[in-house]
């Protein structure tokens, strides 16, 4: 069992559920913020700059910045969350929501700490950070979970995920050569998170989409029936009949291989034969 295991099992009762949703809600308060102000107030007064947090007191400013609007068309700017909220529903449906949580909190805590890290070596009253690199570190997880997905560029062009993750990769590339530190810094952050939640996580990759949906619908018509197996309990492993409330440290995973909504606790995820 990794870190993520352990934490969830102490703190997953406070993982907010619905967060993919209020993050889209934030990015469209941003964007009305931004189209009231031509852009201006966002920079002057939310964002995330070390020297008017030090300076100016303005404390607010660690969490504001997170309202940073992607984009400032209306047409492209609702495709694009969207985008964002299908794919954050994506890896709550994998991970599930502590575990996205914890994504998304070690990203903002890592923008935050390059913001003041670049400040230091760099005493500028122009450094700052956005949600940029978090939201493409996302992305990357996105892609590294369903490669095959495909995707409508600009609802016409149909492209596999991965792809777009290697143009993004590419383009990180660049930036970081020809960027400054503040960009090298928000880049090895970004893919930190994303290295760290892969290696945490690897058994979650490559997971079928029609497996997502075939263990969202089953957990569905579980909750319509009788909460569960005869037992009142949610989880039973196929091989061995056991629930989580015979052993409370059991974890249970769906299998990707298996031909249907087969259950199986993590003594038997790995040595059961498939079923075809």
């Amino acid at each position: 069992m990794n870190w993520l295991n352990r934490l969830e099992r102490k703190f997953g009762r406070y993982a907010i559920k619905n967060l993919p949703l209020y993050i889209v809600i934030m990015y469209a308060i941003g964007a009305v913020l931004d189209l009231m102000s031509n852009g201006t107030f966002y920079y002057n007064y939310l964002s995330l700059n070390p020297f008017m947090i030090l300076h100016y007191r303005q404390f607010w400013r660690i969490f504001t910045f997170l309202i940073a609007s992607p984009s400032t068309s209306i047409i492209f700017l609702i495709f694009v969350l969207l985008f964002y909220y299908s794919i954050g529903q994506s890896l709550v449906q994998v991970w599930g929501a502590f575990k996205f949580n914890m994504y998304i909190l070690i990203g903002v805590l890592g923008t935050i700490l390059a913001a003041f890290v670049v400040y230091l070596i760099y005493p500028s009253p122009y450094i700052y950070m956005d949600t940029y690199y978090l939201n493409l570190s996302m992305f990357l997880a996105y892609a590294a979970i369903f490669p095959e997905m495909r995707v409508y560029l600009y609802g016409i062009l149909p492209l596999k995920v991965k792809w777009l993750a290697y143009l993004d990769v590419a383009l990180l590339a660049v930036s970081f050569v020809t960027g400054g530190l503040g960009t090298r810094i928000s880049i090895i952050v970004s893919l930190l998170n994303f290295l760290l939640f892969y290696l945490s996580t690897r058994n979650y990759q490559r997971v079928s989409p029609k497996q997502v949906r075939r263990k969202v619908n089953y957990k569905k018509s579980v909750s319509r029936n009788s909460g569960g197996t005869h037992s009142g309990a949610r989880h039973q492993c196929y091989i061995c009949k056991r629930t989580e409330l015979d052993d409370p440290t059991l974890e249970f995973r769906y299998c990707s291989k298996c031909n249907g909504n087969y259950e199986y606790c993590n003594d038997h995820l790995f040595t059961h034969t498939h079923v075809k």
